[in-house]
């Protein structure tokens, strides 16, 4: 699902919500890998970029950076949740709003060479902070669900 916004290039997606669980429940290098899957699919012309974009010029246009972000965040998240931060749920909470600044450097340091320093944040930043919030909460919220998953997954191979 994507929202666009009619005063800047960044739309709503679900995007940030799916990269911080990911990298939460596969791990640091598994998360990370699976997101450069996904940044590499687009590239290579699969409609998986929001909006069913696809193509060299989303990842070299100005929501790039978020792009390399979510590889870098699912890395951070996943090497949080090896660590037990996915354990207790403000850890885990925490874990996800790293995740999410580490998508919100990239992001927004990345637009700003499109639209300048001073209206990036408010154009790549400011807007999406309380969807951003309640996506944290949901990812949070879904983490356990997630595990219950992986461990009956486990649990069939072991039969």
């Amino acid at each position: 699902v994507t929202i666009p916004l009619p005063f800047t290039p960044v739309p709503i997606t679900g995007q940030t919500f799916a990269v911080l669980l990911t990298g939460a429940v596969l791990g640091s290098r598994r998360g990370a890998a699976s997101m450069a899957l996904y940044v590499a699919q687009g590239l290579a012309g699969l409609p998986v970029f929001a909006g069913g974009k696809a193509g060299p010029a989303v990842l070299l246009g100005p929501t790039g950076g978020y792009l390399i972000g979510f590889i870098v965040a699912a890395f951070v998240t996943g090497w949080l949740a090896e660590h037990g931060w996915d354990r207790r749920p403000l850890t885990t909470a925490l874990a996800m709003v790293l995740g999410n600044v580490v998508i919100y450097l990239f992001g927004v340091s990345w637009l700003a060479a499109f639209v300048g320093v001073e209206r990036a944040p408010l154009l790549g930043l400011v807007p999406f902070l309380p969807g951003d919030l309640l996506k944290i909460l949901f990812a949070t919220l879904a983490l356990p669900g997630a595990w219950a998953l992986v461990r009956r997954a486990n649990a069939s191979e072991l039969v």
